[in-house]
């Protein structure tokens, strides 16, 4: 049987932020770990921890201090921002906390929006818009603006535009942060259908029951990897830097 390849691999990446007068902070200290295609990841921690930072790495919005980040059989590390913006245009999604709509915008323009920087014509990002908007359970919403639908269907309509590129993997920076239990629940369970499918899935969350629909957790605690296992396998005590 063929080994799955890794989609990530993230080798002795650290990540220091260097301010007036010589001072500098380090975030990330020395993090190793690989992401293997279908899977289900969260990444944990305390406020501070790093995780965010590290997730920025991930998707492309920021780049190592030193160390090697391989998405996709690619070396990013090193790419210039022009770059960068292409490979997140084509192989990754994004859902965020705060939703990121246009709220003057209807519901089909928000989805389609990373379509418009492709050069894809309007007839045929709107189709691919109510196509989007149909996977997650939102037909007949496309001419609707955002504040006219709930909180839930708001982040329903940032997954949608997150899926309008077909991308390998969505990262999902704590995307149920905004929201009441119930809509949580729905959402993770979304995010569930959707890894089932064979979308590779990376969230940030500080919420142990949210954390609990991933198979896999990494934790990050003063910029050290401290766990990265099974979900279920996870205890306090196993924390310790790896």
């Amino acid at each position: 049987m063929t080994k799955t390849q890794p989609v990530i691999e993230v080798q002795h990446v650290c990540k220091t932020y260097f301010m007036e007068g010589g001072n500098s902070q380090s975030v990330l200290k020395d993090i190793n770990f690989s992401v293997n295609s279908g899977e289900f990841v969260a990444i944990m921690g305390p406020s501070g921890s790093g995780k965010s930072t590290l997730m920025n790495i991930l998707g492309c919005l920021d780049k190592p201090t030193s160390g090697t980040y391989i998405l996709n059989g690619q070396d990013v590390s090193t790419k210039d921002d022009i770059a960068l913006a292409k490979i997140r245009g084509q192989t990754i999604g994004f859902v965020f906390q705060n939703f990121n709509l246009m709220m003057k915008r209807t519901i089909a323009d928000n989805v389609s929006l990373p379509l418009v920087y492709q050069n894809i014509n309007e007839r045929t990002r709107y189709k691919r818009a109510i196509e989007m908007l149909n996977r997650v359970n939102l037909k007949g919403y496309q001419s609707r603006l955002p504040s006219q639908i709930s909180g839930g269907m708001q982040q329903r309509v940032a997954i949608a535009r997150a899926l309008i590129n077909n991308p390998a993997i969505i990262f999902a920076d704590e995307p149920t942060g905004n929201l009441d239990s119930k809509t949580s629940d729905e959402i993770m369970e979304l995010f569930t259908t959707l890894n089932k499918q064979g979308i590779t899935i990376v969230l940030v969350t500080h919420e142990d029951d949210v954390a609990d629909y991933a198979t896999r957790m990494i934790k990050i605690s003063d910029g050290h990897k401290v766990y990265d296992g099974l979900r279920k396998e996870y205890s306090k005590e196993k924390d310790k830097p790896c």
